[in-house]
């Protein structure tokens, strides 16, 4: 019996009736299948994949039992950004950094918690650099940890155009600072009521969810599209007298709109991969503005803004800083800050006019 159900998924078609429930695509069959279509296909994004999926599996372990074994709180040390580090931080950067350098396909890493780039092993076969670079941010909205709210693990993939000038932290900074536009790949799990990764290797939106029984991330959300315009929009409203004009005006049609339009509604959880979540299936738009106490933005590019903006755009959205598109800004370091209003593309597009109309 199960020899007939491998023989039919090995041949794309149906399983038989009543076998549809043993149809279940997990990750690493989505990406291997993937990389079929692809001859020239190395499989070392696959493997580098793999090592992400695996790091996000033990970052939800330590999330879950958090509690049960005294992992909230400080860890009595701060991070590059000058943020106070959790010990949730602390655990996944490490997860994270152990997994994806011993893929050996991975050439740079920088990461939300580390000052510079980060060198990675080389292959312990031939000697040579793994020709990927991975920027992330282990766990983003760990200030929320201890109130057990949703938080979550950003990343960005980017092809290395010279492997071997990767020689130390400075190369290697160079060499991941790229456009989003050269991303190729790019994800987000989220540790809630149940974990999800949500990925694109442009080719769409993909959602999976964790099945704790089998230990797989298994599809649930293909091809993912966000509504072309939403009714919520997600933004701190406690920096709204530090807002742009644009900004302020924006905010203001969404809660008193003109004759004929709908009200939008304010839902804000303060961990972006919340919020960006909801906003990709529900619509609407998620901001975290410039404002006068942070003038060129809170949210880095490289592992924050950049990789959600790719998603944005694979789902059917947008993604802008006010003033460019996030995905065609080249980024002047690893830790750059942004703007971000990124959403459905009807509701960033009308932002927009009001932005043009300000500059």
């Amino acid at each position: 019996m199960q020899q007939l159900v491998n023989d039919q998924l090995n041949s794309g078609l149906k399983p038989p009736s009543g076998l549809e429930g043993l149809d279940s695509v997990t990750l690493t069959r989505f990406v291997l299948q993937g990389q079929r279509k692809h001859q020239e296909a190395s499989g070392d994004l696959t493997l580098l994949l793999s090592a992400v999926q695996l790091a996000c599996k033990v970052t939800e372990t330590c999330v879950r039992r958090a509690g049960i074994a005294k992992l909230y709180g400080l860890a009595g040390s701060g991070n590059v950004q000058g943020e106070d580090q959790k010990k949730l931080d602390v655990i996944a950067n490490d997860t994270f950094k152990v997994n994806i350098n011993s893929s050996e396909k991975c050439g740079v890493m920088v990461s939300e918690e580390d000052d510079l780039a980060i060198v990675c092993q080389k292959s312990s076969i031939d000697g040579s650099t793994g020709k990927y670079a991975i920027a992330f941010d282990p766990l983003d909205g760990s200030s929320n940890i201890d109130a057990n709210v949703s938080i979550g693990t950003i990343f960005s993939i980017f092809k290395l155009n010279d492997p071997e000038s990767v020689v130390d932290p400075e190369s290697a900074g160079r060499a991941i600072m790229q456009p989003g536009r050269e991303m190729v790949a790019a994800g987000y799990a989220m540790y809630g009521s149940a974990t999800n990764l949500v990925i694109s290797v442009g080719n769409g939106v993909h959602g999976f969810t964790l099945d704790p029984s089998l230990g797989e991330f298994v599809l649930t959300h293909p091809d993912i599209k966000i509504p072309s315009r939403g009714k919520i929009y997600s933004v701190n409203e406690g920096n709204a007298k530090n807002w742009d004009k644009a900004t302020t005006e924006y905010i203001q049609s969404l809660k008193y709109p003109e004759e004929g339009k709908s009200t939008y509604s304010l839902r804000y959880i303060g961990s972006m991969v919340a919020d960006v979540h909801r906003t990709l299936f529900y619509g609407g738009v998620f901001i975290y503005p410039a404002d006068k106490k942070s003038p060129t933005g809170k949210l880095r590019l490289l592992y924050e803004a950049a990789p959600m903006a790719f998603l944005m755009e694979q789902a059917g959205g947008k993604a802008t800083t006010g003033k460019e598109n996030i995905l065609d800004i080249m980024p002047s370091s690893i830790h750059q800050r942004v703007p971000v209003y990124m959403g459905s593309a009807d509701d960033v597009a009308d932002f927009e006019a009001l932005a043009a109309k300000y500059a």
